[in-house]
């Protein structure tokens, strides 16, 4: 047998090892390229489903994750919404104050409305100075539920009945206006523990087919009017705590003198409110309506004579008094916008130097309301 040569066989060895390793390089080399840079085509119809699936892009979801990184366990929500609650001022009068609340779940925005009227809830942090929760402490919210006309029915713990009987219309008007602040919402229903309640379980507060708005709020008794013969109208006072300035609305009946109901509510603003309520009178005292106020395709035309500014000179009216004007009025449905004007005055101002250009709506001081 011929034998092969030392040389050869090493040569041999060292070719078949090159030829080897190009091949394994070459495979390796193919993998990485896949996964670096995918086809065109594909990204393109990556895009494309996300745009007819509504998913969000790579950058929102990278967002998101950064987001969810950030949050540790017990974390509240960074997001948060405007809201309106119904609490007890200093003076012990039902009034909204607009809150930042975490941003909740689109069907229980009404339930978590509720839950921060509980005392010692978690409302407790967010309280402006001199107001208080409504709703007694320990008070949890069951559920809610909204029929078909409109009615809330709001379902609480056994310790709801934890409260004075001389409380009892403050917490039902705070319950029935913070929940009727929300679109399709028109009165509120009381369950206990799933229990129809006909009436409030301490003092025995009729509710009947449901509590609204139009039971009224704060309400105040006039010993010149005749019940009989009046009509109950809310109106709005300006009110303070400290550099707080809100608004209360007041509840109470007026004479409507030949059926001029908008007249008679704006008389009634004018006169000021009773001094019991240590609420604001804005109006002069020689303030006057030059005309009956006029309603054309829901806007309510207001005129009055001078002494109703501020600033004669700038044409000035005070913020206070066309904010007391455009809540009170806007309560009538029909109602959609008011439009105030003066006497032998082409364009009124507010405090700002801001020019009155348009009708003013209630959105303009109340932007939560009716959600």
């Amino acid at each position: 047998m011929q034998k092969r040569s030392p040389l050869l066989l090493l040569s041999l060895t060292v070719f078949l090892t090159i030829i080897l390793s190009g091949c394994f390089q070459g495979e390796q080399s193919l993998g990485n390229k896949g996964e670096i840079d995918p086809p065109k085509d594909a990204e393109a119809v990556d895009d494309l489903a996300n745009e007819t699936s509504g998913k969000a892009s790579k950058e929102e979801e990278n967002q998101k994750g950064e987001e969810g990184q950030k949050k540790t366990k017990g974390d509240t929500p960074s997001a948060t919404v405007d809201r309106q609650l119904y609490l007890l001022d200093a003076n012990g009068m039902v009034a909204s104050q607009t809150l930042e609340l975490p941003q909740p779940e689109s069907n229980t925005v009404a339930e978590q409305s509720l839950e921060y009227l509980v005392k010692d809830g978690p409302v407790t942090s967010l309280l402006p100075n001199g107001f208080q929760a409504v709703l007694p402490a320990g008070t949890q919210i069951l559920g809610l539920d909204l029929q078909d006309d409109g009615t809330m029915i709001v379902d609480v713990s056994e310790d709801f009945k934890n409260y004075k009987a001389e409380n009892e219309q403050e917490i039902l008007q705070a319950m029935t206006y913070t929940v009727t602040q929300f679109e399709n919402v028109d009165r509120m229903k009381l369950r206990i523990n799933g229990k129809k309640q006909g009436t409030m379980p301490v003092d025995g507060t009729p509710i009947g087919d449901g509590y609204s708005r139009v039971n009224g709020i704060n309400l105040v008794q006039s010993n010149t009017v005749d019940l009989l013969g009046a009509e109950p109208v809310t109106l709005y006072y300006p009110s303070a705590q400290g550099e707080n300035k809100y608004f209360v609305p007041v509840t109470q009946h007026i004479d409507v003198e030949d059926n001029n109901l908008y007249g008679s509510t704006i008389q009634a603003l004018m006169q000021g409110p009773v001094p019991e309520t240590n609420l604001q009178h804005v109006f002069n005292s020689s303030v006057q309506l030059t005309t009956d106020p006029s309603l054309k395709e829901g806007v309510l035309e207001v005129i009055f004579n001078q002494d109703v500014l501020q600033d004669t000179d700038k044409a000035v009216i005070s913020n206070e008094v066309m904010e007391s004007l455009v809540r009170t009025l806007t309560q009538d449905e029909a109602v959609e916008a008011v439009e105030v004007k003066v006497e032998d005055v082409e364009t009124l101002f507010n405090e700002n130097g801001e020019p009155y250009t348009e009708p003013v709506t209630k959105q303009t001081f109340i932007s939560t309301e009716k959600l």
